[in-house]
C-alpha cells in the first residue's frame, strides 16, 4: 500500500531502524510507527518468524504478524554480506533511533554492537531489547515468553491461585509488557538525546524487567527487613478470585472499598454485618480473610442473573463487568461506539481487522494508516532513499543481498478460513 503524504501525529518525523522480529520488539516499534515515527523493519531472506503462524502463513501474512507491524516498511538485507551490512550503516546514519532483539553474540558477529553503528551516527539511540542483563550469569541465555514467565514465577503463582498445575499465563505477557517499556524507554531516550545531544545505547531485559511487575505485587511481607508476613499479596493470590457464576452467566465485581462492602451488604440484606464482623472492620483483616469473604461473594451472586446484578451493584456505586469471551469482546457495545475495530483492505490478503490506536490525542492525532508490509516489500524505495541508484540496488537483488517480491509472486488478496 503506498504511502502518499508523510506521516501525522506526535512522533512525525522519527526515524525507526527496525531490527527485531517475533512480538516484543515489534509490539514496541508498531506502537511508535502508530504514533507517526517512520520505521523501518529490516528483515532476513526468511522474514519474521510470526509471518508463518496461523492462516495465510503460507503467504507470510499470519494473523500475528499482522497484529504487530502495520504501519511499517519492509527491506531484505542480508546483514552478513558487507554489502548488506554497508546499506544497514547507511540506513543508521540517518535514524533516531535502532531497536534490536538480535542477541548481543549475534551483533558482535555482524559488527552491528552500538560501537560500530555509533562510528556512522553518534546521536543515535540504540535500544537493545535482550534476554537478561549482560552483568549477569543468565546473560547469554536465550529468552522466550514462556520462560520468562517461568522465570518470575507466574505459573507458579497461577497454581497457588487455582490448584491446578502449574501452566502459563495464556496471553504473550512478557513480550506484551516488555515491548510496551521498550517504547517507553525509547521515548525517554530521545528526550535525554535532545537534552545533551548525545546518543547512547540503552539494554532492555525482559527477565529484570518482569521481576518487578510480579514482585511489586507479591513481594508483599518480604518487603521489610526483618520480614513482615510471607510472600504474596493474599486478595490476589486467593482461590475464589475468580469471575462470579450468576444465576445464567458470570460477573466480575470489586467489593474493595470500605463503602463497596457496606453497600454490598446492604443489597444482599446482610447490612447487620457491617461494624459486627470483625473480618471486614478494615482493609488489613479483609485482606488476611480474603478467601472467606471472597467465598461469601461467590454465594451471593449465584442467587440472581447477571443483568440483575448489573443493576443493583451499578445502583450501589459498586464496580462491576460482566465476564467476556472472545466473541463478545469483538461485539463490546463500548468499542463498537469507538469505533475501535475496522474492516481494512489489506492489497495481498484480503479485509482484516485492526484495532485502534488506543491512546486519543487532541492535539496532534495520528491520521496514517499502512498495511503490514510483505517480506521486503518496500527494499528498492527504501534503498533509493539513502541514495542507490538502480544498477545498484539490481545488483544487490541479484547477488541475495536484497530482496523484494515481484510483482507477479505477490500472492492475491484471499478469503482467511
Amino acid at each position: 500500500m503506498p504511502q502518499d503524504k508523510p506521516f501525522t501525529g506526535p512522533l512525525s518525523g522519527l526515524k525507526i531502524l527496525d531490527l527485531t522480529a517475533v512480538l516484543m520488539g515489534p509490539s514496541a516499534t508498531q506502537m511508535l510507527a502508530d504514533l507517526g515515527a517512520d520505521v523501518v523493519k529490516v528483515e532476513t531472506g526468511v522474514g519474521d518468524a510470526t509471518r508463518k503462524i496461523g492462516p495465510q502463513g503460507d503467504a507470510g501474512m499470519g494473523p500475528v504478524y499482522l497484529a504487530a507491524n502495520r504501519n511499517k516498511r519492509s527491506i531484505v538485507l542480508d546483514l552478513a554480506a558487507p554489502a548488506g551490512r554497508e546499506a544497514f550503516l547507511r540506513l543508521a546514519k540517518n535514524a533516531d533511533v535502532l531497536t534490536t532483539n538480535v542477541r548481543p553474540d549475534g551483533l558482535k558477529r555482524l559488527r552491528l554492537r552500538y560501537e560500530d553503528v555509533a562510528q556512522v551516527n553518534e546521536r543515535i539511540v540504540y535500544v537493545s531489547m535482550v534476554g537478561f542483563s549482560q552483568r549477569g550469569r543468565y546473560a547469554r541465555s536465550p529468552a522466550f515468553d514462556d520462560l520468562i514467565q517461568a522465570a518470575t514465577a507466574l505459573p507458579w503463582a497461577v497454581a497457588a491461585n487455582t490448584d491446578d498445575a502449574p501452566h502459563y499465563v495464556p496471553v504473550n505477557i512478557a513480550d506484551r509488557s516488555v515491548g510496551l517499556y521498550a517504547f517507553g524507554v525509547v521515548l525517554a531516550a530521545l528526550y535525554s538525546r535532545d537534552r545533551t545531544g548525545k546518543g547512547q545505547q540503552v539494554d532492555v531485559p525482559m527477565f529484570e524487567t518482569m521481576v518487578p511487575y510480579v514482585l511489586g505485587d507479591h513481594l508483599y511481607g518480604q518487603k521489610f527487613l526483618p520480614p513482615q508476613g510471607e510472600f504474596g499479596y493474599p486478595r490476589l493470590l486467593a482461590k475464589a478470585r475468580q469471575p462470579y457464576r450468576t444465576k445464567d452467566a458470570w460477573v466480575c465485581c470489586a467489593i474493595y472499598h470500605d463503602h463497596h462492602w457496606k453497600a454490598f451488604l446492604e443489597v444482599v440484606g446482610m447490612g447487620h454485618l457491617w461494624g459486627t464482623d470483625p473480618r471486614l472492620a478494615t482493609m488489613t483483616t479483609r485482606t488476611a480473610h480474603s478467601e472467606e469473604l471472597n467465598a461469601f461473594v461467590r454465594e451471593q451472586l449465584q442467587l440472581r442473573t447477571t443483568a440483575q446484578w448489573q443493576a443493583a451493584l451499578a445502583e450501589a456505586d459498586i464496580p462491576v463487568f460482566p465476564m467476556n469471551t472472545f466473541q463478545s469482546l469483538l461485539d463490546d457495545p463500548h468499542l463498537r461506539d469507538i469505533g475501535f475495530f475496522s474492516e481494512v483492505e489489506h492489497p495481498h490478503v484480503g479485509t482484516i481487522r485492526e484495532m485502534a490506536v488506543p491512546s486519543e490525542w487532541h492535539g496532534t492525532p495520528p491520521g496514517n494508516y499502512r498495511a503490514p508490509p510483505l517480506l521486503g516489500e518496500q527494499s528498492e524505495e527504501i534503498l533509493r532513499e539513502i541514495g542507490y541508484s538502480d544498477a545498484d540496488i539490481a545488483k544487490m537483488m541479484k547477488d541475495g543481498v536484497c530482496r523484494q517480491p515481484d510483482k507477479g509472486s505477490v500472492p492475491p488478496a484471499k478469503e482467511t478460513p
